[in-house]
Formats: structure tokens, sequence, C-alpha cells
């Protein structure tokens, strides 16, 4: 019996208590409310009416939908049996019972409708429930025929969040309902064998009020258990009926141990302002440093989404000494960190977002471990996306948090300003494309620069007999620009020559593609080799100042692109070949795709590309990528630079990622062997991976590390020994259906200015529906 009756509240999966206050909204039918067309037509006195719905099942509450206006009042039944005795004014319904009015539902196998007393009477198996979510069983009910007031006996109550309460006796007046010695609890009460089992942790209470206008559930002389064992008594409490609620209360804590901060215990608030926005308050209390208030604020706007936080604390400065160690200011004041950002949709298309972080002290972040970032970046945007246009306007602040930052020479972007326009007729069978853009950066000492940039592209296809695909493209680009105190750049080699400065590039350009498509074994595969021949003006970049156009690299993806630097400041002129073949194979669940490529420039152009970049020479190094994807299961991608003289691995990207839902690993492998004295450039190998393994139905463990295989013999400047750990995480998890808690032990191998050296250990628990 237990068993089955487990079974068939998950079934049922919805609701109960909280139907009044729906059914509270209209007036109580009165004794002449008449049975509608849905039911049968009275019978004789005491003979039996025709079956009302033979054989028809239930239906479940959650799908019975709203109760059209015109019908409220009205009570309809369904069943395999329906018996009106006339004289007493009493309906009788037997065999898979189905009673609707308004948005309730009540299902049993036997229902007793007295008219005249205005009563309902319910056995067997008995369900009430409506489109909120919570659905009561019982042995027995008597309530009136609003289905609000009366009383229950062996009462078991699913409340739409998964939780459950169960009492002996019960009773209903209006939109609230009284249990007397009830236990809550949403964890399992019975094993996967179906034997009854101890439940992980319950609340027992003297009384129990569940006021379903208000979607809570109160409890009065309160016990918390665990496995059955009481553990705190709790004179008073309440936590809402649903997962849905927006309701004030506190949220689980979370418990912390580190080196630089102590103990930390965490005690997070969460107040529902209004159902579009809210507020969260958390208090951080440390043993090794004071207190720190938290807040963060969302709120949900007609035009769209906006949060901000700040997180603050009143204590003595931080700061750095000659040898770039921190040591104490002594000086007490508010330290804190603002973010902020959202995405508002205005009119006529416009679309604003922006993301702030800033800091009135640069220790601050690290120092209370908010953020392992060393800047923070503060953007505003403004856009407009139309079929045939898109306007951008940006605007950017930087804070360098590094020890040696000077403020003063961190740039400031304001205005950056995108525009494309695309034309909707063809001229001469082609597309046209037109692009701007302009920019002011500026600084407080040193290099300031002014910025426009137009172009206008043109391509065509042509398709041949034979399928190759032939695109023709010319395009025309003038660059205007106002440099001032380019004596104080932070590098010589980027900054320009003050005064005006300009340049006029033409471009033409064809690509031959020549797709052949065909099966292979069970898939199907398509080979295209690809050829590009490009011509555009040489020497575009004298007095130019270089600030968007630094790192530079031959890659896959720029292999085939008119300009392969990053950004406008650097122009590639001349004439080049590029060249490649691409193939992809797929069949259901397993796709492979592989691209290789390398361009050879017929002019030499001493000094355009740095070393190291693949493109300093005029046949350059040789580039290619490989996939594999393996349905939801496992991905591969492998990205490679080779050197062109005897095809040393000058730059290898390797990402790998396979498992489960529950079960998975990914691996992230890089080298760059570049030989650059450049920074942008500097070698570098490192490792990385992540897992999570489930070991029992429950638990599962994870970790993460990344470890710099950086040596002296790749980077002269680097103090690893070529086997540096730099974090690690190591934790494991517990979760249920009414209870979750994570464990995780980081270690930081290396000082750096937000994720000093040491260990730091976290816990955090939730009790299901009990905090969030």
């Amino acid at each position: 019996m237990g068993q089955g009756r487990s079974k068939l509240v998950t079934v049922i999966g919805a609701a109960m208590l909280a139907a009044s206050a729906a059914a509270a909204r209209q007036p109580p039918a009165g004794p002449a409310s008449p049975v509608p067309a849905t039911a049968q037509p009275p019978a004789e006195a005491g003979a039996p009416a025709e079956p009302a719905a033979a054989g028809e099942t239930p239906a479940e509450p959650a799908a019975l939908g709203e109760t059209p206006a015109e019908e409220e009042g009205l009570v309809s039944f369904a069943a395999d049996e329906l018996v009106y005795l006339e004289r007493e004014d009493r309906v009788i319904a037997s065999g898979n019972v189905i009673l609707r009015r308004a948005d309730q539902v009540l299902t049993a196998d036997r229902i007793v409708w007295d008219r005249r007393a205005r009563t309902v009477e319910a056995s067997g198996q008995v369900r009430i429930g409506d489109s909120r979510g919570n659905v009561a069983v019982a042995d027995s009910l008597m309530l009136g025929d609003d289905l609000q007031d009366g009383a229950i006996e062996n009462l078991l109550v699913v409340l739409g969040d998964g939780g459950r309460l169960a009492a002996r006796h019960a009773s209903r007046t209006g939109t609230s309902s009284q249990l007397d010695q009830a236990i809550y609890s949403p964890c399992n009460v019975l094993d996967e064998a179906g034997c009854p089992q101890q439940p992980l942790w319950a609340v027992r209470a003297v009384r129990v009020r569940h006021d379903s206008a208000q979607g809570r559930v109160h409890y009065r002389r309160a016990r918390f258990a665990v496995l059955g064992v009481p553990v705190i008594g709790l004179p008073r409490f309440s936590h809402p009926d649903s997962a849905l609620r927006n309701q004030s209360g506190l949220l689980s804590p979370d418990l912390r141990i580190s080196n630089e901060l102590g103990f930390e215990l965490a005690i997070p608030y969460y107040w529902a302002i209004g159902p579009d926005h809210d507020l969260s308050t958390t208090a951080r209390f440390y043993t090794r440093e004071n207190p720190l208030l938290d807040l963060e604020y969302r709120h949900l706007l007609t035009a769209g989404p906006i949060r901000a936080r700040l997180a603050g604390t009143w204590s003595e400065g931080r700061t750095f000494d000659e040898g770039f160690q921190i040591v104490s200011s002594g000086r007490e004041a508010f330290r804190g960190l603002f973010e902020a950002n959202g995405r508002l949709r205005h009119l006529d298309g416009w679309v604003s977002t922006f993301s702030a972080r800033l800091t009135n002290d640069r220790t601050f972040p690290g120092r209370y471990e908010l953020t392992y970032d060393t800047t923070l970046r503060t953007v505003l945007a403004l856009e407009r996306q139309a079929e045939q246009l898109y306007i951008g306007a940006r605007g950017w602040y930087f804070q360098d948090l590094a020890p040696d930052a000077d403020a003063a020479r961190t740039p400031v972007a304001l205005p950056l300003l995108d525009l494309t326009w695309r034309s909707a007729s063809r001229p001469l069978g082609g597309r046209v494309r037109v692009d701007a853009n302009a920019l002011s950066l500026f600084r407080e000492d040193g290099q300031d620069m002014n910025r426009l940039v137009a172009q206008a592209r043109w391509d065509r296809l042509f398709t041949t007999a034979a399928g190759q695909r032939i695109t023709v493209s010319g395009l025309v680009r003038a660059d205007g620009y106002h440099v001032q105190d380019s004596a104080f750049a932070g590098t010589p080699a980027y900054a320009g020559t003050d005064g005006l400065q300009g340049r006029l590039i033409p471009l033409v350009a064809v690509d031959v593609q020549w797709p052949l498509v065909g099966p292979l074994g069970a898939g199907t595969q398509n080979l295209t080799p690809r050829v590009q021949l490009v011509a555009s003006a040489r020497d575009g970049n004298a007095g130019i100042p270089n600030e968007d156009s630094r790192a530079i690299e031959l890659e896959d993806t720029n292999l085939f692109a008119f300009n392969r630097f990053p950004g406008y400041d650097r122009w590639e002129g001349g004439t080049r070949l590029a060249y490649g073949l691409s193939w992809d194979w797929s069949r259901p669940g397993i796709a492979i795709a592989a691209d290789v490529g390398q361009s050879v420039r017929f002019d030499a152009a001493p000094g355009l590309f740095p070393q190291g970049s693949g493109l300093e020479d005029r046949l350059s190094d040789i580039v290619g990528r490989f996939t594999l994807r393996t349905g939801r299961f496992g991905s591969l991608t492998q990205r490679l630079r080779l050197d062109k003289d005897d095809l040393t691995v000058r730059r290898s990207e390797l990402d790998l990622s396979f498992g489960s839902e529950r079960t998975f690993a990914t691996i992230g492998y890089l080298r760059f062997n570049r030989d650059s004295a450049l920074e942008d450039l500097r070698d570098q190998e490192e490792l990385r991976f992540g897992t999570q393994v489930a070991l029992f139905r429950y638990w599962s463990a994870f970790a993460s590390m990344i470890v710099d295989l950086t040596s002296t013999a790749e980077d002269p400047t680097t103090v690893n020994d070529g086997f540096q750990p730099i974090r690690h995480r190591v934790g494991f998890i517990y979760t249920d259906e009414c209870f979750d808690f994570r464990f995780t032990w980081r270690r930081n191998y290396v000082d750096n200015l937000n994720a000093p050296r040491g260990n730091s250990f976290s816990f955090s628990f939730r009790l299901t529906n009990l905090g969030r």
C-alpha cells in the first residue's frame, strides 16, 4: 500500500491546497446548482444512470487547463457510474470519478455530492489539485461543495516544488489548511527496492499551516531531524510551497578556509522586492580580515535585464613596496568593487549594452578573492541592426591592477564607432558592402590617436558548369589619422608620427573553390581545393600608429583574409597567393574535418611582419586544423602551425573532451614555439585538464589543473623549471532529491596579484526547498 501510494504521488506531481485561492474568488454555488451537460440527466430515484464516461481514465490535474469564466460555479462529473437520488438531492458517482469546479479537480473511487447540505464526501484514493502544481492525496475527505472548507484524514500533500507534507488529520478553511502532528520532507521515503526508509532529513511540527494564497508553509514548534535524529528545535519558520515562488528568505550558507582570509562564513539573504526585481545581501565574515558586505541587485525591466553588484568593506589599505610585495598602508577607509551589466531595447531597434567593473583600491579584489582578473574593463555600447544597416557606438575604460601599472598610460577608447551597410541592389551582378570605423584613443600620459576609416567592397560569385565557385572582389579603403605625443608611446615600434596622416588602399582579389562531393564508406565526403590571389597597394603603414594590430600571427582562421593583421592600424599590402585544401566526412554519429594551407608573397616586404609570426618571409609557414566529433560523447580539435623549412611545430593547440553528462573529461594543451623577441609572441607551453567522475548514484568527484611547461630553453625570462603547476581544484559533490553538498580544495602554486600562493577549502550545502 505504501509503495503504491508513493508511486501515485510521484505520477501526479502536482498540487492541492493552493487551489482555494482561485475558488475563493467566485461565489459558492447554491443548492439548486444544476448538474451540467457533461453529466447524465437525473434518473429515477434510486435507479442507476447511464455511465457518464465509461472507462474514462482520470486526467492529470496539471493538464486540465483553465475553466472558462462562464462555467465558474458549475460542477461537472465524469465517472464509470452515476446515480442521482432525487428525494435526497444527492449525486453518487463511483469508479474513476472526476469532479471539476473552476480550476480545482477532485478524483476518487467514490464521491457523494449532497446538494442540500452543500457537501462533497470522497473516499478511495482521493486526490485534489489545481493548476498551480500542488496535489493532496487522502483516504477520505469531507469538503463544502466549493471544495474549500472541510476535514481530511490521512493526508499527504505533494507541493509544486517536490516537497511532501503528511498528517493524520487536517482541516481546511478558505485558502488556509492546518495540519496537526505533521512531517515535511522532499527526500525519498522508499528505497530502490520499494521498502520504507528513513528520509535523510525531515521537519516534524506540532502544527503546520499552508497558506495557498501566500504560497508559503508555516511551522510551529518544529524539530529538524537528520536520519530521524532531532538536531535543532525551530520555534517558528516558513518556506515557499513551490520552486517557482519568488519569496524572501535566508539562503544556504557557505563555509570556506583559505591562507589569506582564514575561516570564512557567508550568510546570504534573498529579498524578493517584486515579481521582476530582487536584492541578494550576503554578509561575509573572516577571521583574518574585516567583514565584507556583498549586495547584488537584479531587475527585469520591460526593455531588458540589468544587474548590479557592490562588494565593500571598511579596512586599512594595502600597497606595493619596491619589490612589488603587498604591505599595509595603515589608513582605514571604504574599499570596494562595483560591477554592473545589462542589455536594454529601445525604440526603432536600438539596443544598449553595458558592463562595468570598477574598484577604488587595486589590491582589494585580489585581497578578498573576488576576482582573479588583473585588468578590469568597463564598456558601454549602443547598437542598431537593421536588414541592411548596422550602427554601433562603444566606449572603453580600463583599470590595470598590476603592481607596476601606470594609470596615466592606460588608454581610454571613446568613442569607438562602427557602421556597415549592404546594398539591396546588385551592381554588375555583385554584392556591395560599405564599412566605416572611427576611434578616439587618449591617455593622460602617452600617445593619443584619432582615426577614421572608410572602405567599400564589391564581391561577385560565379559558378562554372564543372562546379567551381569563383569569387571576384574589389576593395577601396581610405584612412585618416591624427596623432599626438607619439614620442611618449610605450613601445617605440608602435608609435606613429605626430600630425595628420593618411593612406588610400585599393585591392583586387580572385578566390577559386572547387567542392568535390561524393560517398566514402558509409558516409559522405567533401574535398575542396582553394586558391586565392590578392593584389593591393604596398607600403601604406608609414607614420601610422599601431594600437590594435600588434598580436599578429598566421592561423587557419586568417589565411584567406584580405588583411592578416587583426585590426585597422596595419595593412598587408603587395601581391600574394594563398592556397589550401579542406576535407570533411560525416555519417550519423560522427564527423571529421581537416584544413591545411599556406601562402606565398610575390614581393619582399622586410619588417612588415615580426619574427615568429609565420609571415615574416615570402613563403609562409603551413597552418592546419583537424576536428573530430562523435555525437554528444566527444570532440577533438587540433590546430597547428608548422615551420615551412623543417616542419618544426611553431604552434600547437589541442582541445579534447569526452564523456557523458555525469562523467566527462576535458584536456587542453598549447605550445607556442615562435622564437620571437616580441612580447606579444613570447614562447609558452601549457597543459590544462578537468574531469568529473560519477562514483555512485549520488556521489561524484571533480578535479582540474593548469601546469606551465615552459622552460628556460623556450623562454629565457621564465622562472619555471619546465613543470610548474599553476593551480588545481579537487573536490566532490553529493546530490540527491533533497540535499546538495560540495567540497572543494583549491591550491595556487605561484604568487600573482589576484591569486596568492596557498590553499583554500570551501564547503557548501543546500537543503532542497529550504534555501537556494
